[in-house]
């Protein structure tokens, strides 16, 4: 059953597992009054029937609170970050709740009386107190000014109403001060945490944003290359084409030439296509390499390089190590339910004359696709196999013991060194 819960646990993705981590602190928060501020009350009633009961109502109101406060301040959050609606019905629920406590309390407090200085000011705290958890939810679902506004509004009505049933000024203040501290309070817990949220989703929006605008500009720089390339060829070709038709109805014998050019042309333009293909699909080590630590990192991994310093590689297998990089970087955020380290080792086994690169990494709770360990399907590694093939390696990719995820690649260097 644990198991179960930390793999879904894992499968969420680090957002949504920020995102989860701050909203279950904010769920906890409207507890602390409740321990902190109503419970001490019970001990204040010195075993009297009527305070008992108005304390043990005040507290059990509370402790609905508290339950109600998981659905209303999620909602409520979402409210914040524009992903729902406003959660009237529970808002009004809060309300009453909190308002039938605080009637409790302070029937409590008139029932006591103001004698007992600790039984004052723990009545006072559980005042404010159960104030917290309905403010936290309003304070997301209005305006930082609006909400503002309320509170000073309501600070200033209850000094109002206070004073001509206490007949004391000081302590009409004191409780629209405690009123107005309670407010601020709920504020600074509950807005910066609705905002960080809202700052987070962004962010990771821009970066998928940035992911999908840099491969945008890939298929551009793509499509120029191919335009610059034969766009003149195919403008030649269709007039010189046209011309043999025309001069081929003559039956003029300059048809024959003008199709020849055609075709060298067209020779021409298949040789620089190549070349402009072969170029985009030539990958750099060492650039892959550097792609790869950045993006990673970028995505919350911490990623590790080792390898051979200095050791002088073929182009050809420069260019197919690039491409295993890049492929494996890319099974590595595709496939992983929660990577937090990956490692990219390259090293020459001298005995074999054989460049072995590996690459590691975490988060894998079972072979992608559901594959045994030692093959993995798929287009993109299928490919890399293709393109060791002429080279004489050979690649392999499975689960290890140590519960990683490992893509080996060996590749015959002969007497490379570095």
């Amino acid at each position: 059953m644990i198991e179960k819960l930390r793999t879904m646990w894992r499968r969420r993705g680090q957002m949504a597992m920020i995102d989860a981590y701050f909203r279950s602190s904010l769920y906890l928060l409207p507890w602390l009054p409740v321990l902190m501020g109503v419970a001490p009350v019970m001990s204040q009633t010195g075993g009297s029937p009527v305070p008992v009961t108005l304390a043990g109502v005040a507290m059990g109101l509370n402790l609905a609170q508290g339950a109600l406060a998981v659905p209303l301040l999620n909602r409520a959050l979402n409210r914040y970050l524009e992903r729902g609606a406003t959660p009237r019905t529970l808002l009004f629920v809060s309300g009453v709740l909190t308002l039938v406590a605080e009637i409790a309390l302070w029937t409590l407090l008139t029932v006591k009386g103001a004698a007992d200085k600790d039984s004052v000011s723990a009545v006072a705290l559980a005042i404010g107190a159960t104030l917290t958890p309905f403010f936290m939810a309003h304070s997301l679902v209005v305006s930082k000014r609006k909400f503002l506004a309320a509170l000073a509004g309501s600070a200033a009505a209850s000094m109002a109403l206070l004073f001509p049933l206490t007949g004391s000024w000081l302590g009409s203040l004191g409780m629209a001060c405690l009123l107005l501290f309670a407010g601020v309070w709920s504020f600074v817990l509950a807005r910066p945490t609705g905002w960080l949220l809202g700052v987070i989703w962004k962010l990771d929006a821009a970066r998928g944003t940035e992911t999908r605008l840099a491969v945008a500009e890939e298929r551009l720089r793509f499509g120029r290359d191919l335009h610059d390339v034969m766009g003149r060829n195919l403008a030649v070709i269709a007039l010189k084409s046209e011309l043999a038709v025309q001069l081929a109805r003559r039956e003029r014998p300059e048809a024959v030439e003008q199709m020849v050019e055609v075709q060298r042309i067209a020779q021409e333009s298949q040789r620089e296509v190549r070349e402009v293909v072969r170029g985009y699909r030539k990958a750099d080590l060492q650039a892959e390499l550097a792609g790869a630590r950045s993006i990673l990192r970028a995505a919350g991994v911490d990623c590790r390089i080792e390898g051979e310093e200095g050791a002088q590689l073929p182009p050809e297998v420069e260019s197919a190590l690039g491409w295993v990089v890049r492929e494996g970087t890319t099974n590595v955020l595709r496939h992983a339910v929660e990577v937090r380290r990956c490692a990219v080792r390259t090293r020459i086994d001298p005995h074999r004359s054989v460049l072995v690169m590996t690459m590691e990494n975490d988060g894998v709770t079972s072979p992608p696709d559901g594959s045994a360990a030692g093959s993995l399907p798929g287009s993109g590694l299928k490919g890399l196999r293709e393109r060791l093939s002429p080279l004489g390696g050979s690649l392999t990719s499975g689960l290890v013991p140590n519960g990683f995820f490992r893509l080996t690649v060996e590749l015959p260097v002969g007497a490379t060194s570095g």
